[in-house]
């Protein structure tokens, strides 16, 4: 069976960029302090990105969170399905 590369590179963008990040920015602008210790971890990884609980913050956050999740899904499903065809299933 192999994995489709374009629907896993979406759905990690999604998962990750709009329910991992925006999401977690926007409640930390609703609630002060929700989620800032990973906010401030992604920070550390993200250049430009600060992590503040601002709405700018939580878009740019999103932004850097859906590209990086569609880089990483890509990579997950072809690198499974290199594997997995070379194990002959």
């Amino acid at each position: 069976m192999k994995i489709d590369i374009k629907a896993m590179a979406l759905t990690l963008a999604l998962v990750w960029g709009a329910f991992g990040m925006f999401l977690t920015g926007v409640g930390s602008v609703i609630l002060p302090g929700y989620g800032q210790t990973f906010l401030d971890a992604m920070a550390s990884v993200y250049p430009g990105y600060t992590a503040e609980p601002s709405f700018g913050q939580a878009v740019i956050g999103g932004l850097y969170g859906v590209l990086d999740g569609a880089g990483v899904g890509a990579l997950v499903a072809w690198l499974y399905n290199t594997l997995a065809a070379r194990s002959g299933n």
